[in-house]
């Protein structure tokens, strides 16, 4: 199973039940953010007068976050303009990268009119759902998020950003609002801004969407 924050999130956001991602669009926004979020732990991207440049600009050895930090390297951007750019692009990129890992399994059907969709598979199922339990998990602990590995930290925010249900219920969006903020605000400890532009990912993406869901 992937280890990359980026390939965790997207198995986060898949429906076993379903065989398939519970939202393409919202996905998309997910994955942006959690590249961005990988990018800031590794110290190759940084914030400094509200925009996000790269500290690093070299390869990282990965595929998808060279993606993004190549783009980075190239513009000034905020976190948010950075979440919204390029999902497409990114949940491709992730989908591909998963597929090469052996994780995932993708098909082309033929939508009306000539379009096209991708139909994802996960090979192991159970995988994924222990993925999403050991995030529910740190959402119910009690220690300090400060003992949580920054990526298991974003991963959780993500997931609450995000209404993923299977690591979130709407109980807990409200009964663990506090904890989900701990979790969130743990990331601007590393870049700032960025554990901001997270918690309101939610009106980013109904924005960005016209203020519709789906995709």
């Amino acid at each position: 199973m992937t280890q990359h924050l980026y390939g965790r999130m997207y198995l986060t956001a898949y429906d076993t039940a379903a065989h398939d991602l519970y939202d393409r669009t919202r996905t998309g926004f997910l994955l942006r953010a959690a590249v961005l979020a990988e990018l800031a732990i590794r110290g190759n991207v940084v914030e400094s007068d509200g925009n996000v440049s790269a500290a690093r600009p070299g390869p990282t050895g990965d595929p998808v976050l060279d993606l993004a930090l190549g783009h980075i390297a190239q513009d000034r951007r905020g976190w948010k303009s950075w979440i919204r750019h390029d999902r497409k692009e990114t949940l491709h990129a992730v989908e591909d990268r998963l597929v090469a890992q052996g994780v995932l399994d993708v098909a082309e059907r033929t939508k009306p009119f000539g379009r096209t969709r991708r139909v994802v598979t996960v090979r192991d199922a159970s995988a994924v759902t222990s993925l999403q339990a050991t995030a529910t998990g740190f959402l119910h602990g009690t220690g300090p998020v400060e003992q949580i590995d920054p990526a298991d930290a974003a991963l959780v925010a993500l997931a609450a950003a995000g209404s993923i249900r299977s690591v979130v219920s709407r109980a807990d969006a409200h009964a663990r609002k506090h904890r989900i903020e701990e979790l969130t605000a743990r990331l601007d400890t590393l870049a700032p801004g960025l554990g901001k532009a997270i918690g309101g990912l939610g009106v980013t993406m109904v924005a960005a969407q016209g203020g519709m869901g789906g995709g």
